[in-house]
Order: structure tokens, then sequence, then C-alpha cells
């Protein structure tokens, strides 16, 4: 299990609380429950064998859903739920047939049974185009943390990821979520065609895409081209405008594009990478932060957990913290459907993965990782232990923004570890079993 230490006492408590609360919403396979549990029928419908599962959705519903799930995987990984995260992917790609337009179902029981208040019939059943890509890009992700060759190899899962990026027409009909929308954002009363999270998440798949193709013994460049220019046409053509407030977010269904602030169709972009970096990113960086703490401000509490991956991405450390901090801090308060926020899962997987993708920044990779501190100036060190990495286990400690040290806790797995830091050059090496090494950034003293 993996332990924090910090000189942020705040940190361990967040980390602790996040940990502890996210253990509780997993499912052993074999356990019994009820299905079809939701805000009308709260005892359900009846009892059903769980698959290995993981709450991902509204606590009040008995069932995990594809947008909290591809949120919430990496956070499952790290705490030791990857089974769980293969077996709820299966769930959702061998839903996605020809018969739902190879879209994959919205929600799911934990017994694999498509969760009902979602699911009225091939023809009306919940669809947010963002998911559908989202599923393609975290399961390249789980690949890379768990090395397991299932999410290369596993024909219903392969299957899925061709059909997500090669059948699926990218627009909605803007008729609302039972005949497809295009965007995470279902309150605006937009009627989008086209919004800037399906855009971004379709790049981030298709990149995906050309990494599992590779790693399937394929030629990817077809993706990766695709990628490229999908990313080309949306800051040359889809998405123009130099101030925030102009900048394109979404096309209506009769073409009209739609500026302003839209919450995902806003902060996905930066968020998954697609806008060029340079003077325009930045100022839109700055129009998330201010616009999600003010007046339009997101009502939800999950809508918040997306905010400190945008900022790690884009190494605002202090920005992706203040927002972590948010969140945790808000966990007592009621929540829009209901209970309390830190019921909302996502909270505590978000937090979990947050700390370790984000403040520590470890990127992991087939026999291979890199770090990057992310820590802001008021946490002086932080590590993390039995990091899952693989076939093994490792320990990552950063010392401010210029000192790393890897621990290598494996008992047969050697990693190629890449530590990078702030405007300095990365340092390759190499950490057998058992071994620790400590890099500082080049010209810094060790």
């Amino acid at each position: 299990m993996m332990r924090i230490g910090s000189a942020s006492s705040e940190l361990v408590a967040m980390f602790e609380w996040a940990r502890a609360r996210a253990l509780r919403l997993r499912h052993e396979g074999g356990s019994w429950g009820p299905v079809d549990v939701d805000e009308h029928r709260p005892a359900g419908t009846g009892q059903s064998r769980y698959l290995p599962s993981y709450w991902a959705g509204y606590a009040h519903r008995s069932g995990f859903y594809a947008r909290d799930f591809a949120h919430q995987i990496v956070g499952a990984h790290l705490l030791g739920m990857a089974e769980a995260n293969l077996t709820m992917l299966r769930c959702f790609a061998a839903s996605a047939t020809p018969e739902h337009g190879f879209h994959p179902v919205w929600a799911f029981n934990f017994d694999g049974s498509y969760l009902s208040i979602d699911y009225r019939g091939p023809d009306s059943f919940v669809r947010e185009l963002p998911a559908v890509y989202e599923l393609v890009e975290k399961a390249g992700t789980a690949y890379r943390w768990t090395w397991d060759r299932a999410y290369v190899e596993d024909p219903v899962l392969w299957s899925y990821y061709r059909n997500a990026v090669t059948e699926i027409v990218p627009r909605a009909t803007g008729r609302g979520i039972f005949q497809g929308v295009a965007s995470y954002n279902e309150l605006a009363g937009e009627h989008l065609a086209e919004a800037g999270d399906s855009v971004g998440s379709r790049y981030q798949a298709y990149l995906a895409m050309s990494a599992l193709s590779r790693a399937r013994g394929l030629d990817g460049e077809d993706f990766a081209c695709r990628a490229a220019e999908l990313r080309r046409h949306f800051n040359e053509v889809w998405s123009v405008g130099e101030n925030p407030a102009d900048l394109v977010r979404g096309y209506t269904v009769d073409g009209v594009p739609v500026t302003g602030w839209g919450c995902e169709n806003s902060w996905f972009m930066p968020l998954k990478d697609l806008i060029e970096p340079g003077p325009r990113n930045e100022a839109y960086l700055d129009f998330i932060d201010g616009q999600a703490a003010g007046p339009e401000r997101p009502r939800n509490i999950e809508a918040y957990t997306y905010l400190p991956d945008t900022f790690f991405r884009h190494d605002r450390n202090a920005a992706a913290w203040r927002w972590m901090r948010h969140v945790f801090d808000r966990r007592a308060e009621p929540h829009v459907a209901g209970g309390l926020n830190g019921d909302y899962p996502e909270v505590s997987f978000t937090l979990v993965s947050q700390v370790v993708e984000g403040l520590l920044g470890v990127t992991p990779d087939v026999n291979a990782l890199t770090t990057l501190s992310h820590l802001p100036d008021d946490i002086a060190w932080a590590e993390v232990s039995g990091i899952p990495l693989g076939d093994g286990t490792i320990t990552v400690r950063h010392d401010g923004r210029t000192a790393t040290t890897l621990t290598n806790t494996s008992s047969d797995t050697t990693y190629r570890w890449e530590a990078r830091f702030p405007d300095a050059p990365a340092v390759v090496t190499q950490v057998a079993p058992g071994q620790s090494a400590l890099v500082t950034a080049p010209g810094r003293p060790g």
C-alpha cells in the first residue's frame, strides 16, 4: 500500500483521507449487492454478484459511469484496483456494438448489466462524446502503468479502440443526453454539435491509438498524423481568437461558433494539450482560473477535480495545488445531488492520482518512467512509497524542484529513469531492484 511523507501536514492529511475513502468504494469480485439502485429506487431491483469494480458516479446509484471511470482509472490503479480497471473497461468496450452505433453504454451496475436509469434501449441511452475518446486515451495510460498486454491484445478492447477513432462521427445531435451530446457540460443548454472537450479527447485518443498500435507491433503513424492534423485544424481553423473570451470552444448544430466560458468544454482544451503552447494558451489558463472561481463557477464539486490536472499539465504548480486544496477543503459540504462532496468518488480517487502524477510528476512507460517535481514553494519535500509500476513498486521523493530520489522496491524489475527538472537537462539512469538513486538538477549541488 502506498504511504506518504511530507513537510506539509496538509498534504499528508489529504492523501491519507483520499486513500482511505477511495478504498472503501471498491467491490471484490464475487461479492453480492443490489443493482439498479438510484434516487427513485433506493432499494434497487434485486441482488446480483458483482464484478471486480468500484464506485464511479453518484454514491446513491449502484454503478460506474464512463466519464467518472476515465477520470478515476489512475487513482484506482495506484490503490491496487488494476483488475477492476480492466474488467470495467471491458464492459464499456463490449457494449459499443453496431446496434449502439459503436458508442459505449454510459453506465453499468456493478454486476456488468446496464444501469437502467441511464439506459432505455439501444436507441435511447445516455451518450456524451468525450467519453468515447477518453476510454481509448485511458486504456493507453493504464497500459503504461500496468504493462498488461491485455490492453494491447484483447480483441474486444482492440475492436473498441479502432471503432472509436474510425467509425464514430465526431458530431452530436444537440438534442439531449439520451440522443447524444458533444460535451460533458450537460447544463449549458447550448445544443452543441462539436465541443472543445470532445475535440481534445479525440486528439488524445489518436495519440493513444498510435502508441497502442506500436505496442501491438503495428505502424501507428497514421494515428499520429491524424492527431497532428486535428491539432493544426483546431488552432488554425476551428478555434480562432487571441482574447480568451473570444476563443471558440464549440459549434452549435447550426454551425454557429460559441465562445466565452463553458466549464468542461473550456478547460478540456488545455487539459488535453490541444491549444498550441504560447501566449494564447497561457492567457486561456488565466481565464479558466479566474472563471472557475468567479460567479459562473461550477456548482458540482466533481467539476473542480479536473482543474489540478489541467494546471499540472502546464507547470502551473501553485494553481494546481490551490485547486487540490479547494476540493479537499469542501469534502464535508453538501453535494448538489445529495450527500456530501466527499462521498462523490472522483474527489478521493483524483486526489490520489494528483499527488502521484501531479505533485510528484510521475509519468509511467513500459520498463521506464520519468519524474518532474511539481511541488509548490510551500511544500519543501514530499515522498510516496509503494507506487505500483509494471511488475514492481517504487518510491519517489522530491526535495523542492531540484533533487529527486528514486528507490526501486521491486524484486526483479529494473527501471529506466529519466529525471527531469525545470529549466535544466534531464538525467537518465538505470535503477536496479533494491537500489536507490539521487539525482540533482544539473548545475545544482548534490
